[in-house]
């Protein structure tokens, strides 16, 4: 259990980390390129993180798989709201534009839309980590992480970074992280899911085939 958070609380660092550099770069592309840094040093060291674990539940959902899911997303929240807060005293500049970006998104954002947009990120998100994980290249987060930052998609990890930077505490914003949390669950396990339909559906047809063809 203490593994699982520690794993965690290690992703979430570098989450902020990704986060800070976004929040001070004024072009938007710059800052969505160097954002990916995080993943990168999250894949390369096997750090715990729940938008890229999320996605494999399809594949093992025991009980285990979800504890060990749970684990990781209270780890990376531990160190997101404390990394937050922290660099929100360290550097003001970034606790100002986190304030900006994240009352943008309670103001401008229905509940509906915040989901949609966690459930894109979570299908980039799924990418970008199976990608490294089964191709060993880590072209799938360095296009995939800037995609979902540019497109204005809700990484859930991320915006628990920018809550905490902005100061931001309130029974809305914590909704709003809620209904990012699951659209990136949802997202994550999409392609996955209907690959496992798709491919279950195949090997059925094999088998049938096959049995069709020993009768003759």
């Amino acid at each position: 259990m203490l593994k699982d958070i520690m794993s965690g609380i290690c992703a979430g660092i570098l989450i902020s980390i990704g986060g800070s550099v976004f929040l001070a770069n004024d072009n938007k592309i710059v800052g969505a390129v160097l954002f990916t840094v995080a993943l990168l040093c999250i894949c390369y060291k096997g750090y715990a993180l729940f938008t890229g674990k999320v996605g494999y539940l399809p594949e093992d959902h025991s009980k285990k798989a979800v504890s060990t899911l749970l684990l990781a997303l209270l780890g990376n929240t531990i160190a997101c709201v404390a990394f937050g807060f922290l660099l929100r005293v360290a550097l003001p500049n970034l606790g100002e534009a986190a304030a900006t970006l994240c009352q943008g998104k309670l103001d401008n954002q229905a509940l509906w839309q915040t989901l949609v947009r966690g459930i894109m990120c979570g299908i980039l998100m799924y990418l970008a980590v199976s990608i490294y994980r089964d191709k060993k290249t880590p072209l799938g987060i360095i296009f995939c992480i800037p995609v979902f930052i540019l497109s204005g998609f809700e990484h859930s990890i991320a915006d628990i970074f920018y809550f905490g930077a902005s100061g931001i505490v309130s029974l809305k914003a914590f909704g709003f992280l809620w209904i990012v949390i699951l659209g990136n669950a949802i997202g994550g396990v999409l392609l996955p899911t209907l690959q496992g339909v798709w491919t279950q559906k195949s090997a059925e047809k094999a088998m049938q085939e096959g049995a069709a063809y020993a009768k003759k």
